[in-house]
């Protein structure tokens, strides 16, 4: 098995797989980048990895004596980590929690799905509030000539102080449509 190479760069020596893992993360600490390469190869931009760190979500970076910060493959491999949450739209607080579950292994596995099936439920209530906008902006396009006259139901419905209404549970608009034979 000497001399064969793995995926993720492990090659397996005399020693075995585990000298193997052993070295492979004996490079990885010796290969440092700054930040803007960090940024490039997490996709998390210098600003926010700036702020992860300001935060505690990321531990403060080794510095150059010229005060840069430098990188190693554990912290592009956590800002990976938060970039990935970020998209699946957690929070930086769920993020702080979620990442420390993933540091402990000795975790176990029902916090980490209890966390997520919580934020399951926020997104499913963020989509109900988004479809009751969608179908109140609907109502109110369907309300609305869209011709040369300047009267808008939109524009009036947005003037009012109290919010728009959604559709009835009937599901028909609550506002009845305005009669195309009016003149303006």
């Amino acid at each position: 098995m000497d001399g064969i190479v793995y995926p993720m760069g492990y090659k397996v020596e005399s020693g075995g797989a585990r000298v193997c893992r052993i070295k492979k993360l004996q490079e990885q600490a010796m290969q440092r980048m700054n930040i803007g390469q960090a940024a490039k190869a997490s996709g998390v931009s210098a600003k926010m990895i700036r702020h992860y760190e300001s935060i505690g979500l990321l531990p403060a970076a080794d510095r150059t004596e010229a005060g840069y910060r430098l990188y190693d493959a554990r912290a592009l491999h956590t800002l990976k980590f938060v970039r990935h949450a970020r998209d699946l739209g957690f929070s930086l607080a769920e993020i702080h929690e979620l990442v420390g579950l993933w540091q402990d292994r000795a975790r176990p596995s029902r916090q980490v799905k209890a966390l997520a099936e919580a934020h399951i439920r926020e997104l499913e209530q963020k989509a109900q509030e988004l479809l009751t906008m969608k179908a109140t902006l609907e109502q109110l396009v369907h309300c609305c000539h869209g011709d040369d006259r300047p009267d808008c139901p939109i524009l009036e419905t947005l003037a009012l102080d109290a919010p728009a209404r959604p559709l009835h549970s009937t599901g028909k608009p609550a506002l009845a449509p305005r009669s195309k034979t009016r003149q303006a």
